[in-house]
């Protein structure tokens, strides 16, 4: 998925869940938010200064409402964006502080976007798997670090998870293989080491791996998948390579193994980077000819080079394939 596409999907989401109220948001929300907006900092551009009066569905900066229940449905606020606020003030956003735990008694809430503001810190708030509506989840671009909460899984409408570019260090819980409605992953530029073993495994096996779960290939709409620049190891799946994933970037890790031909009909990849880890198999030009054959519409490849010694590519570069 291209990032013009992943913007696309952002505001189709936004406008399907989020739209401007009529009449005042419940005292309850209005708390929560102002609770929320005491943890954070913004010293250059004012854009809690809306945040005034009695009513947080009209005219609070960032904040919309659903229609029917007046209740707070969408908190979008990004520190990189074509707004008039920032063009007037020649810069980009920065803020610090962090998440308040009162998010989460916004009951109705499906879109919380807290994007590239550089400076917020500390945990993602574990209460933030109580927010039965949620869809979208974006925290990408500041200092976040701790864990990715453990049941992120309860989350079953979650459509788009976006944490890439924090300090997380944890592992990646095994309850998100439950996100059966995930279309868009991002964890890149972290410091995640690692998948609890796939729940397809048997129950004793409890074991923390580095390694992906074969089930994350198994998710039926999971369209993006941004892995790069973590501490994960081991082989890829081969349910990874015969998914739905189109855009699917591995790179800066210390994965490794045999990549086979697996580039079938099935395959949907428009975007696909495999760098700086350590894998062999079919000579570089040839596989990435493969790809691009597949790409065009033919239903058969060009033959493959046989070579019993197995021509290796291993550092620093192994595949890139951009269409």
């Amino acid at each position: 998925m291209t990032m013009f596409s992943y913007t696309t999907l952002l505001a189709i989401l936004t406008i399907f869940i989020s739209t401007s109220a009529v009449g005042s948001c419940p005292p309850s929300d209005r708390a929560a938010l102002l609770a929320f907006k005491a943890a954070l900092h913004e010293p250059y551009l004012g854009i809690f200064n809306s945040w005034a009066g009695t009513d947080c569905c009209h005219n609070w900066y960032g904040v919309s409402c659903d229609m029917e229940s007046k209740r707070v449905a969408d908190i979008n606020l990004r520190g990189e964006s074509e707004d008039p606020i920032f063009q007037k003030a020649g810069r980009s956003g920065y803020m610090n502080g962090s998440i308040s735990p009162s998010i989460c008694k916004l009951k109705r809430l499906s879109s919380l976007t807290i994007a590239d503001w550089k400076g917020i810190s500390g945990p993602i708030p574990a209460c933030i798997t109580s927010l039965p509506f949620l869809r979208i989840l974006d925290l990408i671009g500041n200092r976040i670090s701790g864990q990715i909460p453990e049941d992120i899984g309860r989350l079953h409408r979650l459509a788009v998870l976006n944490i890439a570019d924090n300090l997380l260090t944890s592992r990646i819980p095994r309850s998100l293989t439950n996100l059966s409605g995930l279309m868009h992953l991002d964890l890149r530029n972290n410091r995640i080491w690692g998948f609890i073993a796939s729940r397809f495994r048997a129950s004793s096996d409890v074991e923390l791996s580095g390694e992906i779960p074969a089930s994350l290939g198994k998710m039926a709409v999971l369209a993006t998948l941004n892995l790069d620049a973590n501490k994960l190891s081991g082989e890829i799946p081969y349910s990874l390579f015969n998914s739905a994933v189109g855009n699917l970037n591995l790179s800066k890790n210390s994965f490794h193994g045999y990549l086979p031909d697996v580039f079938g009909p099935r395959s949907y990849f428009m975007v696909l980077d495999l760098s700086y880890n350590n894998f062999w198999g079919p000579d570089t030009k040839i596989f990435v000819s493969s790809i691009i054959y597949r790409a065009l519409g033919f239903e058969s490849q060009p033959p493959m080079w046989e070579d019993p010694g197995r021509p290796t590519f291993r550092p620093p570069r192994s595949i890139i394939v951009c269409l």
